[in-house]
C-alpha cells in the first residue's frame, strides 16, 4: 500500500508493507532514472548488520555501484562532527549530483544522511529506507532533516524532501523494546493532534499488542502505518516548510505537541537517557497538564492521553530532573517566535491549539512540569 506526499520539488510515494527491502534496488531505479549509476548508504552498525546484505544485493541487481558508512548508534551522534564525516564518506565514495544517499535505519539516521544529502554538492537525490517505527510513521516522511548542536536539538538543518520513501514494516519485528515505547509515543503524539480517529485507531492496536493477539497486531500493522502516514502528508501538503505565521490546527507546528519539554529532556540529560519518544511521552503528559490548567483541556480527556502513553510501555523517569533547568533549555527551543516559546497545545483529543508563552503563568508550567514528570515511569 502506497502514500502519495505532495511536497516541493517533487511528488513521491511512501511504499509501506512487507519484504520490501528486497524492492529497494527497483525502487531506486525508477526514482533515480537511468542516468544515476551509484548510491550512498549512511546507517548503523546494527541496522546494517540485519538488513545490510539485503539490500546492497538489491540494489546490485539494478546496476548500482554501492558504497556504505555506518555512523553511531544514537541520539548523541547526530552532530556536526558525524555531519563532517559523512560528507567526507559522499566525497570519497564518488557521488555526482545524479546520484543518491539511501538512509537505512530510524530517525538519527534519516536525519542526520538526509542533512547530508541536503547540503552535499547543494542537495543530491535522498532515498529514505527506515527501520523503527518512529522513523516509518513521522521523521522519513516530510523532508525535515537536522543535526543537534549542544544548546538544543535539530538546531541545524535544511528542508530535502526524499525522492521515495521504503517502509519495510518486518523490520519492526527486531526492534527493542525500548525503541518500540519510543515509536508508539509518537503514534499516540499524531493521534492526539490529529484526529480522534487516528488516536483510537492507535490505541486499538496498542491494545491488542498488550493482549498477546500477535497474529491480529500484525495484520493490522500496515494499515495503521498507513493511517500515519496519510495524516503526515496531508499536514505538509497544507504547511511544508512549517509557516511561523500560522496557528491554524493544520499548521505543521501542531507535530511539535509533547516536543517543547521533549526535547529540553533530551539536551538536558546529554541525549543517553530517553530515546526520542520516551521524551516526547513526558513532554505530551507535561503538555496535558498545562492544557488542562489553562481550561482548555477536559479532565477526562487528559485521563484518556495519560492512559494512551502508558499503554505504549514504561518510559525512564524524568521527576528528579530540576524544573528550573528544564525551563532554562525550553527557552533556547527552535520554536520560539518573536521571542516567545510556543506551546502545542490540547482542546481536546484531535483538537490541537498553538499557544504564545506569554499566555501561560510560569507557576501553571513548573506545577505541570512537576506533575506531568512523576505520572509515568
Amino acid at each position: 500500500m502506497d502514500v502519495r506526499l505532495a511536497a516541493q520539488p517533487r511528488r513521491y510515494r511512501v511504499h509501506i508493507g512487507r519484504d520490501l527491502l528486497d524492492n529497494v534496488g527497483d525502487q531506486t531505479r525508477e526514482c533515480l532514472g537511468p542516468q544515476s549509476s551509484r548510491v550512498a548508504i549512511i546507517s548503523n552498525q546494527t541496522v546494517f548488520d540485519l538488513y545490510g546484505a539485503r539490500v546492497v544485493k538489491s540494489l546490485e541487481a539494478s546496476d548500482f555501484l554501492v558504497a556504505s558508512w555506518l555512523m553511531g548508534d544514537g541520539e548523541r551522534f547526530k552532530s556536526l562532527v558525524t555531519l563532517q564525516k559523512a560528507l567526507q564518506f559522499l566525497s570519497s565514495a564518488g557521488l555526482e549530483r545524479a546520484d543518491s544517499v539511501i538512509a537505512l535505519g530510524g530517525g538519527v539516521v534519516g536525519d542526520l544522511a538526509g542533512f547530508a544529502a541536503a547540503i552535499y554538492l547543494r542537495g543530491i537525490p535522498l532515498i529514505q529506507v527506515p527501520t523503527t517505527v518512529i522513523a516509518q510513521i513521522d521523521s522519513a516522511v516530510g523532508g525535515k532533516t537536522a543535526v543537534n548542536l549542544r544548546a538544543g536539538k535539530n538546531l541545524v538543518g535544511a528542508f530535502h524532501q526524499p525522492c521515495t520513501v521504503i517502509a519495510d514494516v518486518e523490520t519492526i519485528k527486531t526492534l527493542p523494546a525500548r525503541e518500540l515505547v519510543s515509536g508508539w509515543c509518537e503514534a499516540i503524539k499524531n493521534g492526539a493532534v490529529g484526529s480522534r480517529d487516528l488516536f483510537d485507531q492507535t490505541v486499538m492496536f496498542l491494545s491488542t499488542l498488550k493482549s498477546g493477539t500477535a497474529a491480529h497486531s500484525a495484520r493490522a500493522l500496515p494499515a495503521l502505518i498507513k493511517a500515519h502516514c496519510t495524516f503526515k502528508a496531508e499536514i505538509v501538503r497544507h504547511d511544508e516548510r512549517e509557516d511561523a505565521k500560522r496557528t491554524d490546527n493544520r499548521s505543521r507546528r501542531v507535530l511539535n505537541f509533547g516536543h517543547t519539554i521533549g526535547h529540553a529532556l533530551e539536551a538536558l540529560t546529554r541525549y543517553r537517557r530517553f530515546r526520542h519518544g520516551e521524551a516526547v511521552g513526558h513532554g505530551m503528559l507535561v503538555a496535558g497538564e498545562i492544557s488542562k490548567n489553562l481550561g482548555l483541556l477536559a479532565a477526562s480527556e487528559l485521563t484518556l492521553l495519560r492512559e494512551a502513553v502508558r499503554m505504549c510501555g514504561p518510559l525512564p523517569p524524568a521527576a528528579d530532573l530540576a524544573p528550573k533547568e528544564i525551563m532554562d533549555l525550553v527557552r533556547t527551543d527552535k520554536k520560539i517566535v518573536g521571542g516567545e516559546v510556543q506551546w502545542v497545545l490540547l482542546k481536546g483529543i484531535g483538537k490541537p491549539r498553538i499557544v504564545a508563552g506569554k499566555e501561560i503563568p510560569s507557576p501553571l508550567i513548573r506545577d505541570a512540569l512537576i506533575r506531568g514528570l512523576g505520572t509515568i515511569a
